[in-house]
């Protein structure tokens, strides 16, 4: 199987930012809390300032840190490949997700790139499908879709399942 392109990480870091910036209100107090002997002990010894800075520490460790180590996962777990009978993709840090489209149920497929994607130079693939309900806003909710592709990975990956989903239906007639 393949991966996404190696820059696909730096995407996934700033998908993950919301979800660190909760976590952190939510669990750095608690954190916070635990802790909170070893930072009055240091107030004690130091200064009241100590105890503010280590809460401060707690807060940017959580945004800075925890997305880039979820990125670094969702980049090592999120796999691709192209089978005999259609595109077949996996991804997931706890809860997997497998995913086969046979080549005959591909209707289209586009290539997105919005402005962090162009930044970085990446692409993102969506594979729409025959029967799928999901579709969203500007097909964001492909069922096949592929963030953090480079450029010509994309081109490449577009024209080969065009390519074969064509030569898949025209087989069935």
């Amino acid at each position: 199987m393949q991966q996404l392109d190696p820059k696909a990480i730096w995407l996934f870091y700033f998908w993950h930012i919301p979800l660190a910036i909760v976590i952190a209100i939510t669990l750095a107090p608690i954190i916070g809390f635990i802790l909170s002997p070893f930072f009055i002990f240091l107030s004690l010894i130091l200064a009241n300032i100590i105890a503010s800075v280590g809460f401060v520490i707690i807060y940017i460790t959580t945004i800075i840190i925890l997305p880039y180590i979820l990125a670094r996962l969702s980049y090592h777990f999120y796999k691709y490949e192209l089978t005999d009978n259609g595109f077949r993709k996996e991804q997931g840090i706890i809860w997997k997700r497998y995913v086969t489209i046979p080549y005959e149920r591909i209707q289209n497929v586009d290539i997105y790139r919005g402005v962090l994607t162009r930044i970085l130079k990446l692409s993102d693939l969506h594979i729409q499908t025959a029967g799928f309900s999901g579709a969203g806003r500007y097909g964001n909710s492909a069922e096949g879709r592929l963030p953090g592709l480079s450029m010509e990975t994309a081109e490449q990956l577009r024209n080969e399942l065009i390519q074969r989903a064509s030569h898949s239906k025209n087989q069935g007639f």
